[in-house]
């Protein structure tokens, strides 16, 4: 039965995150330089090698594996999976899904015996098994069950998820056999710390004030513990592990970006240039020019198959998007990011060609509030990855917008609507609340150089205010620099006119649109 017009529809709950990736890993091109993989999102990995050989390297440790091998690995691990041979890569099946919505309270619990159903015993960090043929076949039928029901939307399709799922644990922790011997047993209160570190140091490595003292003192633990924890976990010093990771993002700039080394060399959190010649010399074995031409000229070769790949990744993420799925929006961003696409592609043809279909199907009335609400929840998720990336290369909005609602007046709800569309749009937005006075929009407009002014009210007594704002421009001046944009339930196109106004719009969509046209004016 259709919603009717106006009647706002209950948001769906937010869906718990479980997928699934198929990933061919090739050789690494120098046994010291690798971007690992660490999952951020609280998920923890399941992986299984279905084909190839080649090894798993965890902590800068190396483990051999080949086919049958299956890993789980907890998040904030960093880790991945590289091919022995240049020209067959090594083929590895992953599931990423959170523990506490998928598994029964029991088996939810971490640093318990049941935690996943038992799969980590004897305190051991990651999860290791083999698998003879059969029960590999068995747990390749539970993947795949498991991504049918994900897919299919089929009624109670979580719990068959959460049967599957269950039965795939079980079945891997009989085959569960002694920990990894490279990998450190530590108790639970260490693991939580060491965890935690290696979070904090994966997600600042670049900021240069990055200290072993200051990651103590937020986790409430010396300084000494804390090193003798990452001398244990990473077989080397916090220094080594925080250098290593900053040379490593250097050399992905420096294959997938025009930045100057002055400039990489900021990024990355190195104290001055030739502190990071010095060290990115002895990490590489080439200067940081020789290691740019020598990976954009091999990058050049996969261009065409990886431009197709980046393209269905791109088509994801809008869909993703405009199913308000966020955390997997954030996902498949860094997925795009780490294929190499351009941060300003992924921008508009991932996460704003999302957020324009959105925004059709709300003036044409087939989505409603809570369907925008979730899919701009997901778009700043996509965009809290990308604005780094977007910071770095230059990359300028399309405009600037001071948005309010006027003194007077506390309502929101329309504004933020609009606010959350408009940054949809591309439009960098600065957010005045409500109740705001019309000096205060005019001193803002001058301060950030906002080409547009926008005014919402949703009260008949206050929307002489709206006036107030065009003639407070006129006096300070600006009147024939900046657009003033106006809307809200009592307000027309006629008080438009009457008042001076440089444009009205009916709802959140089209004042996104006729924004972004005013900025370009």
């Amino acid at each position: 039965m259709a919603t009717p017009q106006g009647q706002r529809k209950t948001p769906p709950p937010a869906e718990p995150v479980i997928f699934q990736k198929i990933l061919q890993c090739h050789a690494a091109d120098r046994a010291n330089v690798w971007s690992p993989r660490a999952n951020r999102d609280g998920l923890l990995e399941l992986t299984v090698v279905l084909s190839g050989q080649g090894y798993h390297r965890v902590f800068d440790r190396e483990i051999p594996c080949k086919a049958g091998d299956i890993y789980l690995v907890p998040p904030h691990i960093p880790h991945d999976f590289f091919s022995t041979e240049q020209q067959t890569p090594l083929t590895v099946r992953c599931l990423y899904f959170e523990p506490c919505h998928w598994l029964a309270d029991h088996a939810a619990v971490p640093d318990t015996e049941q935690y996943c159903y038992g799969v980590f015993q004897g305190n051991a960090m990651i999860a290791y098994a083999m698998l003879n043929a059969e029960t590999q076949t068995t747990v390749t039928a539970l993947l795949d069950q498991i991504a049918l029901e994900t897919s299919s939307g089929r009624p109670a399709w979580q719990d068959a998820v959460r049967a599957y799922l269950s039965l795939l644990l079980i079945t891997v922790g009989r085959y569960v056999g002694n920990a990894i011997q490279s990998i450190p047993r530590l108790r639970a209160k260490d693991r939580h710390v060491a965890f935690a570190a290696l979070c904090m140091v994966n997600e600042q490595f670049c900021n240069n004030e990055l200290t072993l003292e200051r990651i103590a003192n937020s986790l409430y633990v010396s300084k000494s513990h804390l090193s003798r924890l990452f001398q244990c976990v990473l077989g080397h010093s916090f220094s080594e592990y925080l250098k290593n990771l900053r040379l490593n993002h250097a050399c992905k700039l420096l294959s997938e970006s025009g930045l100057t080394v002055e400039l990489i060399a900021q990024q990355c959190g190195m104290r001055d240039v030739a502190t990071f010649y010095a060290g990115f010399h002895a990490h590489t074995g080439m200067t940081p020019h020789q290691y740019r031409h020598a990976h954009k000229t091999q990058n050049n070769q996969n261009h065409s198959v990886k431009g197709d790949k980046i393209m269905i990744i791109l088509s994801e993420i809008s869909e993703n998007l405009q199913k308000g799925r966020s955390k997997l929006v954030k996902e498949m961003v860094q997925q795009a990011l780490d294929e190499g696409s351009n941060p300003e592609q992924i921008l508009n043809e991932g996460l704003l060609a999302g957020m324009n279909i959105i925004g059709e199907k709300f003036k044409n009335n087939e989505v409603y509030v809570p369907e925008v609400l979730v899919a701009a929840r997901a778009m700043n998720m996509g965009v809290q990855v990308l604005k780094p990336h977007l910071v770095a290369q230059g990359v300028q909005a399309c405009g600037k917008v001071c948005l309010g609602t006027v003194q007077g007046d506390l309502h929101d709800i329309g504004k933020n609507l609009v606010k959350m569309m408009m940054e949809g749009k591309g439009l960098e937005v600065i957010d005045l609340g409500t109740d705001v006075p019309a000096d205060v929009f005019v001193q803002t407009a001058i301060e950030q150089n906002c080409q547009v002014i926008c005014c919402s009210a949703l009260l008949t007594t206050t929307m002489s205010v709206m006036g107030d704002v065009v003639k407070a421009a006129e006096a300070a001046g600006i009147r024939d620099k900046v657009k003033i944009m106006i809307g809200g339930a009592p307000v027309s196109e006629e008080y438009r006119e009457k008042i001076g106004a440089d444009c009205y719009t009916a709802d959140a969509a089209s004042a996104a649109d006729a924004a972004v046209e005013l900025c370009k004016a």
